[in-house]
């Protein structure tokens, strides 16, 4: 019988007795250690081994973790690594994550919180001790989303790409988009392309739940705690533990929920009302707001300190009317999964004059409301073809300007007029595609940059790239502050 290998871990931090701590502590949990003081060391064992982590100090004596995180970036290394800042430095812990970080933590270290976040780099659940006592009546896991986000826009490209990047690591996300765009769905693509895939995502609607019931329902309750409590209940926390938590229209609650999820957010602890102790939780959070919350920030209606917190990353969703050219693979997947659960077979199929209709239309509601006027649609058409007038879109919602070449996009091998023979014709070929894809990222750029108000780092980090990245690729096409 063979012995499983034990996860080897590499422990960087310039401080003698804090390093001995660290690795005695992951000693008890397990794992192999090896141990280097500064970064030249660090990097001179990861060229001679591989290690299942890196847990790494920001500040060593010849330069920064940083430099560790972009070296395992640009080698494409597997480790994930987890960096240690000063207390309060919130700034190093976000660059952390935008270089690739899975976590971090803040010194002084809570061991706990220590042993927590490494098992969850490597795939492991809490240590028994930590493990909630309700555990057991948790709900059955259920098993990884096969929804995708459909569309082949650049737009899109970008939102998956980032997907991709940020499923890997523990680094908070705001999903922006307006509703119906499908940022539920971003949210549970991101849960599904990590490390936690296999456990809970727990969605949350802020602005659905009352206010005075807030507390009690994030963070649970014990028995005789309030009026009605008859029993231990736990909260959305404690249901998402060693999964995602993601909280939809977080720009709805109140000012004083704010404050009670920061200091959760920091702790990684939460206390049930009519708790004296506070139990542990290792949930990964993303959030999704329609709002501006830079604006609302400015306001005074949401917390600074919390939006720096949520905001480490954002992906942008972008409304339907941004990207028609996905308005027929859209309309076609959404009219295949109703046409199933309806039980009508052959599944309808849109005209090009239906689709022509719809690209008129400004979709306020988004893919949302494409997919509630295709319900409808399917039960008026009673055939094989949607047609204009079964859309029941009135002529004064329709947008007149819109010229011919904006309908190019739409006439893909998607559907074929009745009675037609073969394909609609593709697209028409670009005749330079170098200079058509440059004039495509530069476009994709200078939105980022305006999103943003031409941070660069910002806009960056919502397009995956690096500072470095960005900066290159403005230079390359010629953007500058006046552009935007």
């Amino acid at each position: 019988m063979t012995t499983a290998t034990l996860p080897r871990l590499l422990v960087v931090d310039d401080e003698p007795d804090l390093r001995t701590l660290y690795e005695l502590t992951l000693l008890r949990e397990g794992y192999e250690i090896d141990s280097a003081g500064s970064v030249a060391d660090a990097l001179a064992q990861l060229q001679a081994a591989t290690y299942s982590a890196v847990i790494t100090d920001m500040r060593l004596p010849d330069g920064s973790g940083l430099e560790l995180l972009r070296w395992l970036e640009q080698a494409g290394r597997p480790e994930k690594a987890v960096v240690i800042t000063a207390f309060g430095s919130a700034e190093n812990a976000v660059e952390a994550l935008k270089a690739g970080a899975y976590d971090y933590l803040t010194k002084p270290v809570d061991l706990r919180q220590f042993r927590i976040v490494v098992g969850s780099a490597l795939g492991r659940v809490a240590p028994p001790e930590l493990a909630p006592v309700a555990a057991a009546q948790k709900p059955a896991v259920a098993p990884a989303s096969a929804l995708r986000l459909v569309g082949e826009s650049p737009a899109m490209r970008a939102v998956r790409s980032l997907i991709d990047k940020v499923g890997r690591s523990m680094a908070p996300v705001l999903v922006q988009g307006e509703s119906g765009t499908g940022k539920e769905l971003v949210a549970r693509a991101i849960h599904d392309h990590g490390a936690r895939a296999g456990q809970r995502f727990v969605a949350v609607n802020c602005g659905a739940i009352p206010e005075n019931l807030l507390e009690a329902e994030f963070f649970g309750y014990r028995k005789g705690a309030f009026t009605g409590a008859n029993e231990d209940r736990e909260g959305f926390f404690q249901a998402a533990d060693g999964g995602t938590l993601f909280l939809d229209e977080i720009g709805d609650l109140p000012l004083a929920m704010q404050s009670k999820l920061l200091r959760v957010i920091q702790e990684r602890s939460v206390r049930p009302v009519g708790a004296t102790s506070e139990s542990p939780v290792n949930v990964r959070i993303l959030s999704a707001t329609h709002k501006d919350l830079a604006a609302e920030v400015a306001a005074g209606r949401f917390r600074q300190d919390l939006f720096y917190r949520l905001n480490v990353i954002q992906i942008r969703v972008p409304p339907l009317r941004e990207r028609l050219e996905d308005l027929g693979l859209i309309g076609a997947r959404v009219l295949a999964r109703i046409a199933q659960d309806a039980g009508v077979s052959p599944t309808p199929r849109l005209t090009n004059g239906a689709l022509q209709t719809l690209s008129r239309y400004a979709f306020p509601g988004n893919v949302r409301e494409l997919e509630n006027l295709l319900h409808r649609a399917l039960a008026l058409a009673g055939g094989e073809w949607i047609d204009t007038d079964d859309l029941g879109l009135p002529e004064a919602l329709l947008d007149e300007d819109r010229s011919e070449s904006q309908f190019a996009a739409l006439e893909a091998p998607l559907a074929v007029e009745p009675g037609g023979e073969g394909l609609l014709l593709q697209e028409e070929l670009p005749s330079d595609l170098a200079r058509y894809l440059d004039e495509v990222e530069r476009g994709i750029l200078l939105r980022a940059l305006e999103l943003h108000r031409f941070n660069r780092t910002a806009a960056a980090a919502s397009l995956g790239l690096s500072l470095r990245q960005i900066r290159y690729r403005m230079a390359r096409l010629a953007i500058s502050a006046g552009d935007c």
